[in-house]
């Protein structure tokens, strides 16, 4: 199986058999201690940069080549987040969502069918993933708007009015994002969720099974790799993320590792997979004494 495959089909299994969460790192074999060790040499800065500005269009092949068939729907999101269903302030009232990073629609649609009370802003680094959102034929503009938007640069404002949003996800995203422009997307979210409002957020947690199969020549600095294809991925420890979001404002409600056991039946292995799922809480302003 190629490091892609290996990344990413496995990671939205609707089914979490064997799974537990826990607050501490993954413990490594000395094997695999001694590969982390000895995987020193870093992509050439030249090729680096030339993967930061095809970014887009790597993430635009990559969908060309899938299409709507890689990842599997996430019917498992309201299962894992509860705020899916009761961030709601009153019985009736309409939840707004923001999916970052919405691919496909693998999240956004299994949403809309079991949700009616929901309105979702749908955006992605990739215009061929907004196009196949708007082909799907789920999609209404009613109750869902799909646009491209570049997290790190694009003013997410142009489209969505500030503070006016309940809930955004960030699942299997921020990963794919260069480290040093993931603040700049947090950032961006924090404007237009009201206060109070929640980011649910799962991606790839330090010592997954993914980081480890990446070969010599793949690493681009610390916990962060280049795939076949010419996307990227990094791997996140519980405090580095922490780090990320309450920079950018946020207040931590949840932050712990996931450890599961998925069996490659490809290669007859039984593989460990470490994600990170984490809550995170825009702050409501304290009132002032009257």
């Amino acid at each position: 199986m190629s490091v892609t495959g290996e990344l990413d089909s496995l990671e939205s299994s609707p089914d979490f058999p064997h799974q537990s969460a826990v607050l501490s790192e993954r413990t490594l074999t000395p094997e695999e201690l001694e590969k982390l060790r000895n995987d020193r040499v870093l992509v050439s800065d030249f090729k680096q940069q030339k993967l930061e500005v095809e970014a887009q269009k790597n993430w635009d092949l990559f969908y060309k080549r899938n299409t709507t068939n890689f990842f599997k729907d996430r019917h498992w999101t309201t299962r894992e987040f509860d705020e899916l269903k009761n961030c709601r302030e009153s019985q009736g009232q309409k939840l707004v969502l923001l999916e970052a990073g919405c691919g496909v629609g693998n999240c956004i649609f299994p949403l809309l069918e079991e949700d009616l009370n929901i309105f979702i802003y749908a955006c992605d680094f990739s215009p061929r993933a907004v196009e196949f959102v708007k082909q799907n034929a789920l999609y209404c503009t009613e109750r869902c708007l799909a646009f491209q938007c570049d997290l790190t640069k694009d003013d997410l404002q142009a489209i969505i009015q500030v503070e006016t949003v309940d809930v955004a996800t960030l699942i299997f995203v921020l990963s794919a994002i260069h480290p040093d422009k993931m603040q700049k997307a947090l950032e961006q979210i924090y404007k237009v969720l009201r206060p109070g409002g929640i980011v649910l957020f799962r991606d790839y947690g330090l010592y997954d099974h993914a980081m480890l199969r990446f070969k010599s020549g793949n690493k681009l600095g610390e916990n962060f790799y280049v795939r076949q294809d010419g996307t990227r991925s990094f791997f996140f420890s519980r405090e580095y993320l922490a780090g990320l979001f309450q920079q950018a404002g946020f207040e931590t409600l949840v932050n712990e590792y996931v450890l599961r056991e998925t069996v490659n039946k490809k290669e007859g292995l039984c593989v460990p997979r470490v994600f990170l799922q984490s809550k995170f809480r825009k702050p409501v302003p304290s009132l002032g004494p009257v």
